[in-house]
């Protein structure tokens, strides 16, 4: 398949997934789903970072305005684009990243995957629940969302890689 195809279709059921199904979940215990950075972690290393920026933002913005959260979504994905290079950076293997490898569980390993994408998401949902309550006397509920909502979401964004991601062929 071709990649704009396969990057196009990815950015348009995440976002739909996000907006119409995650968003409407009351979990409980602030608790909430956010799988929509799964999207730009697997962009192609080979992109540039104002691209991905702009992405990100687009991203983050429609689900804000079908969302109604003024900006929570796009932030929160920005930030989350514009450190995915520094982190990827801290975490390159020795001989560098592979033009031809796409940053996902199977190409990159368990290891680096857990490392990286944790790191990233974990910042993300901190982010995001630090604007959405605007209050720093509410430090440790914002923690226990994060806290709450960063394994769950993670382990989700786990399982869509099973669904979406094709596996490399044996060499």
């Amino acid at each position: 398949m071709n990649d704009i195809i396969k990057h196009s279709v990815r950015f348009l059921l995440l976002t739909i997934i996000q907006s119409f199904v995650l968003n409407q979940l009351e979990i409980g215990l602030g608790i909430q789903l956010l799988i929509y950075p799964l999207f730009v972690f697997l962009l192609p290393f080979e992109l540039g970072v104002i691209p991905m920026l702009v992405l990100s933002f687009t991203m983050g913005i429609i689900i804000d305005s079908i969302s109604n959260t003024y900006g929570l979504h796009a932030s929160s994905l920005t930030l989350f684009a514009y450190l995915r290079p520094v982190i990827f950076k801290t975490f390159s293997p020795r001989e560098g990243y592979d033009v031809l490898k796409e940053p996902n569980i199977f190409e990159m390993g368990n290891r680096w995957f857990i490392y990286t994408f944790g790191i990233l998401l974990f910042i993300h949902h901190f982010w995001f629940f630090l604007l959405e309550m605007f209050r720093i006397d509410a430090i440790f509920f914002i923690l226990q969302k994060t806290l709450l909502s960063f394994p769950i979401s993670f382990a989700f964004c786990i399982l869509i890689q099973m669904l979406i991601v094709n596996k490399p062929k044996s060499r």
